[in-house]
């Protein structure tokens, strides 16, 4: 007879959709899942996601890699009939803020009409649990410590536009159709696998000029950044814990890290530490690019979560971890 908490286990073991699991924290995000024994479909269109971030899973036989574009809907709900998803983590989308900028239409079509799409095949399918994977860059410019009630809400990229307007899509969802949501918004994520962000930026760049590193901006530009370790954690714990409707939750690291500091520890860490750093000026990197922000983390440390990394040491861990294994 098999133990009582052995059959426990078994009934909480989940079948999970990863959408953008080929992707840099939805990578990481299949790791975590299937140390704890659920089984992960892994959705990815590969267009930010890399096949070279999964590749150690494909022995798993509890692991499914599908390539999809979430705004083929015929094939969507092929998979969801098929499967019979327990939960859905929805990550996919165009995380890089910058790429919004020039394609106007490229976020609302990554961002919040694939939500859409998910949230029609959740509700045709009877699938009730869902993580949705938003971003401090729904507030705009506010300087003020964050808390998830506070405001006004006004995002000055497309990207937090649409991860904005996906979450009011998600909020109706569950109010009305019973998806029980928790909604994680979280700052600028390091760690390997990355494919865009300062970090990578400045690695990429020293690559083809050793001697000289071009950083947008005055340097002056502070964020707090999370280790993806960190947030996964973040996200499975909220996942387990929370039972309301629709919950919010900010995750962040401690301390704040300047983009100087971040140069100056890749130039550091580079092939020549002498190299020369030159800022561009201005007070941020880009249009839509919010120099600063505070968020207040209490509601998710009264969970019992802490970063493992402070904001600085996880710039440190990345560059070396990137070094030592690659992006």
């Amino acid at each position: 007879m098999l133990p009582s908490a052995y059959i426990f286990q078994l009934i909480m073991n989940m079948k999970i959709l990863v959408t953008g699991g080929a992707g840099f924290i939805g990578s990481h995000l299949c790791d975590a899942l299937l140390a704890r024994n659920d089984e992960v479909w892994c959705l990815d269109n590969l267009w930010l996601g890399r096949e070279n971030n999964i590749a150690h899973l494909r022995s798993n036989q509890r692991f499914h890699f599908v390539k999809l574009d979430l705004l083929e809907r015929p094939a969507l709900n092929d998979l969801f009939s098929d499967a019979k998803f327990d939960a859905v983590f929805h990550l996919a989308a165009n995380s890089d803020i910058r790429a919004g900028t020039s394609d106007t239409s490229l976020d609302q079509r990554l961002n919040f009409q694939t939500t859409v799409e998910v949230l029609d095949a959740m509700h045709k399918h009877q699938v009730k649990r869902l993580l949705f994977a938003s971003t401090s860059a729904v507030f705009g410019e506010n300087e003020s410590s964050l808390g998830e009630l506070d405001g006004p809400l006004r995002p000055i990229s497309f990207y937090g536009a649409s991860k904005l307007a996906a979450e009011a899509y998600i909020s109706v969802y569950a109010h009305t159709l019973n998806i029980q949501t928790t909604v994680l918004r979280f700052p600028n994520v390091i760690g390997e696998r990355a494919t865009h962000g300062a970090i990578y930026d400045f690695i990429a760049k020293l690559k083809n000029s050793p001697d000289r590193l071009e950083v947008l901006g005055d340097g002056s530009q502070s964020k707090p950044y999370v280790y993806v370790s960190d947030l996964v954690h973040a996200m499975l714990l909220t996942f387990d814990t929370s039972h309301s409707k629709f919950d919010v939750f900010h995750v962040a690291g401690d301390g704040f890290t300047t983009v100087r500091e971040i140069a100056e520890i890749v130039v550091a860490n580079s092939s020549i530490p002498s190299a020369q750093i030159e800022f561009t000026g201005g007070d941020r990197g880009w249009p839509g690019d919010v120099p600063r922000f505070n968020y207040d983390t209490a509601r998710i440390r009264a969970l019992g979560w802490a970063p493992h990394y402070n904001s600085t040491n996880a710039v440190i861990h990345t560059v070396k971890r990137i070094r030592e294994n690659g992006f």
